[in-house]
């Protein structure tokens, strides 16, 4: 049997603030004795003494600093718990989970944010950024509760509700001092193999890798996130698609260099999907936002702002 509980917690954290057993008992209306009681109780079921007294006015001992250092976490993670069951029965998860594409900007997401602190009861929000096939899995995994910008279509098997929220085109990209950029042709896998690709990495961890657009035997340096393939390909390191969000301003600027292919790549449609067969409000919240809020437009960085959103 513990001999310790959450009451006795409370009341030691309240003389320690307030300095005394009365103050103590005028803060939680309780009687004076009643306090007094509960501490002489503590004290000798632990066989520690908790308080040094001099007359009215009290102060912990060492060992009672010690005790109200870890109890404080304990009293917190008890008010978080009533509170998380509370909004369960209220309809609210306890946290929601967002995920997005790489590509697309999470500080975009600062209007609907700020308007979902405004209507949510104390729902917790997170944001998980994965790339490429790495959002399905995130979703499948149970990761995340709800994908706000996936990049292609979901697996096959099912599961889940999916639809799409917008298209993204993307141009091929070198840099000025590229050996490819003197080439006035399109290019052909020809042209392209001598040369090092760069590639976001697919981070699935249950979901097969997606690869896009690689040769057979292409050398490749494999990046974590589409923001560091732009920067490494702005850099010369390599070559390979952009979102023309992100590219058309660096191409204006003169860092990068838009080259025809004989292969170009096809628009990217990004998708709003959700596990079937969930219902929480938080989830129908961001959901019906999604839809109606226009935040995809936003997600996609500004063609005048560059990629500087991330």
């Amino acid at each position: 049997m513990l001999k310790l509980s959450l009451d006795a917690l409370q009341i030691i954290e309240t003389i320690a603030r307030r300095g005394s057993f009365a103050g103590a008992a005028k803060e939680l209306f309780r009687v004076p004795s009643t306090i007094s009681y509960t501490v002489s109780k503590l004290e000798d079921d632990l066989g520690v003494r908790l308080f040094d007294r001099f007359g009215p006015k009290v102060t912990l001992t060492a060992a009672g600093q010690e005790l109200l250092k870890e109890g404080r976490y304990l009293l917190r993670a008890a008010g978080d718990l009533e509170s998380r069951v509370r909004r369960v029965a209220s309809g609210w998860e306890t946290e929601i989970a967002l995920g997005m594409d790489s590509v697309l900007s999470s500080g975009a997401l600062q209007p609907d944010i700020e308007a979902f602190y405004g209507v949510a009861d104390q729902t917790r929000l997170r944001i998980v950024r994965e790339s490429l096939s790495g959002t399905w899995d995130a979703l499948l995994d149970r990761r995340v509760d709800l994908l706000v910008g996936a990049a292609g279509e979901g697996p096959s098997g099912g599961g889940y509700t999916a639809e799409p929220l917008g298209t993204s085109a993307f141009v091929f990209t070198v840099a000025p001092h590229h050996p490819l950029a003197r080439l006035e042709h399109p290019l052909d896998k020809t042209d392209l193999l001598p040369y090092r690709a760069i590639s976001v990495s697919d981070s699935a961890r249950v979901l097969g890798a997606r690869t896009v657009g690689l040769l057979f035997g292409q050398e490749t340096l494999a990046v974590p996130d589409m923001r560091t393939k732009y920067e490494f390909q702005v850099q010369g390191l390599g070559f390979g698609f952009l979102p023309e969000a992100w590219a058309r301003p660096a191409i204006d600027q003169g860092l990068l260099i838009e080259k025809q292919v004989v292969e170009p790549k096809a628009d990217e449609t990004f998708y709003l999907a959700w596990r079937s067969g969930e219902d929480g409000a938080a989830l129908k919240w961001w959901i019906e936002r999604m839809r109606t809020g226009g935040a995809f437009a936003r997600m996609l960085p500004d063609p005048c702002a560059g990629p500087a959103g991330t």
